[in-house]
C-alpha cells in the first residue's frame, strides 16, 4: 500500500506538471488562439510528453476548461484574502474594496495572457465550457457582493445599490483599466492605476470635498 508521504509526493508532482501545462496552454492560446494551438504544441511548451497532457487532461478542451477553473479560482481567492486582510485590520468597507482592486491589479499584472483569454471568453457564447466559466465568474463576483452587503448593513454604503449589478461593475473595471494600463500606458506603474481607481471608487474624481 501506497505511504501517505509518498502520495503526497506524487501528488505535488502531478499538480506541478499541471501548472507548466496551464502555463504553456495560456501562453499559446493567447498568443494564436485556442483552435489554432495543437496538444503536441502544449506538450512540447511544457517540456512533457503529449501522452502526459492526456494522462492529466481528457482533452485540448478540458485542459482549457480547467485552466479557467484555476486561474479564475487564484483571482477569487487573492480578491477574500484582501477583503479578510481589511477587516481583520479593522477597517472599513470602502477600504475593503480598495484593498480588492489592489489585489486584482497584482494578479492581472502576474497573469496578463491568463486575463487576455478570461475577458475574451467571456464575451463568447458557443463554448463547451461557458457554463462552467459563468460559474467562476460569480465565484469571484460574488467575493466583492458580500462586502457591498456588509457595508449596506452597517450603513457604510446606501441601501439603493444594486449589489449584484455594482460588483459586476467594479470587477470589470479592474480588468479593462488593467488590460488598458498593460496594452496601452505600459509606462505606468501599478501604485498609479491604483490610485485612479481608488478616486473613482471614493467619489473623488469631481473635485469636492
Amino acid at each position: 500500500m501506497e505511504s501517505s508521504s509518498t502520495a503526497r509526493q506524487g501528488g505535488s508532482r502531478r499538480e506541478a506538471t499541471r501548472q507548466k501545462l496551464y502555463e504553456a496552454a495560456v501562453t499559446l492560446i493567447a498568443e494564436q488562439g485556442f483552435s489554432a494551438t495543437t496538444v503536441d504544441e502544449i506538450a512540447e511548451r511544457a517540456g512533457v510528453a503529449k501522452g502526459t497532457v492526456y494522462y492529466n487532461f481528457a482533452s485540448k478542451s478540458v485542459l482549457f476548461e480547467e485552466l479557467l477553473r484555476h486561474g479564475v479560482g487564484l483571482l477569487t481567492a487573492s480578491l477574500r484574502q484582501a477583503a479578510q486582510q481589511a477587516a481583520g485590520e479593522g477597517r472599513g468597507r470602502v477600504d475593503a474594496l480598495d484593498a480588492m482592486i489592489r489585489a486584482g491589479l497584482v494578479f492581472i499584472d502576474r497573469y496578463p495572457a491568463f486575463t487576455q483569454l478570461y475577458v475574451a471568453e467571456l464575451w463568447r457564447t458557443n463554448r463547451a465550457w461557458q457554463s462552467t466559466l459563468l460559474v467562476v465568474r460569480q465565484e469571484a463576483v460574488a467575493v466583492v457582493e458580500e462586502v457591498l452587503r456588509e457595508g449596506m448593513a452597517s450603513g457604510e454604503f446606501s441601501e439603493e445599490i444594486d449589489v449584484p449589478l455594482t460588483a459586476a461593475a467594479l470587477v470589470g473595471m479592474v480588468l479593462v483599466a488593467a488590460l488598458d494600463w498593460q496594452s496601452f500606458q505600459p509606462e505606468r506603474s501599478l501604485d498609479d492605476v491604483h490610485a485612479a481607481l481608488s478616486r473613482l471608487l471614493q467619489g473623488r474624481v469631481s473635485g469636492r470635498v
